[in-house]
């Protein structure tokens, strides 16, 4: 095996662990809030990472992995299919906002919050009806604010890790 795809397979082999570490740490917090479904979105900072240091398709990876992994250990199919919608979309989203050169990575973490909230309301409208879309204002503002932190910490760290990748 060619020494660049080793590095390459151990890199998304331990991004994918941070990730599902980070999930498990993210359901032991709870979040006192009157409408469900705020989280932290630590795993996030993963996907973000991914995103910007190995690109499209190893985010995509990460993402979806991630969520299989999270819902199987410590979810239902329930949670499956609203955490795959929340993730699709996010990750469409920080995409396209990505590729236009004027947002930063605070910004597309922003954006990826707001949609991941978007697509898990989609679902929840198909499964529980229209009425649950009140939820929305509260869970965009979540998305925003969680959006925010994630991009912060996400900024900082893909700094100090941009300089690691270079060496290794």
């Amino acid at each position: 095996m060619h020494k660049s795809k080793t590095k390459k397979i151990a890199l998304y082999g331990m991004l994918i662990a941070l990730a599902f570490i980070l999930s498990y740490i993210e359901n032991l917090i709870s979040i006192p809030s009157p409408i469900p479904g705020i989280k932290l979105g630590l795993a996030n900072i993963v996907v973000l990472i991914g995103l910007y240091a190995l690109g499209v398709k190893a985010a995509f990876s990460l993402s979806v992995v991630r969520v299989l992994l999270v819902s199987l250990t410590f979810g239902n199919m329930s949670m499956f299919w609203f955490s795959l919608a929340g993730a699709f979309l996010s990750l469409i989203t920080m995409i396209c906002l990505k590729k236009i050169k004027g947002f930063s990575m605070i910004g597309v973490s922003i954006a990826g919050g707001v949609a991941h909230n978007v697509g898990q309301i989609i679902v929840a409208m198909y499964v529980l009806g229209k009425r649950i879309v009140f939820q929305l204002p509260f869970l965009l503002i979540g998305g925003i604010a969680m959006g925010t932190v994630i991009g912060i910490v996400g900024a900082i760290v893909w700094k100090k890790l941009s300089k690691a990748l270079n060496q290794w």
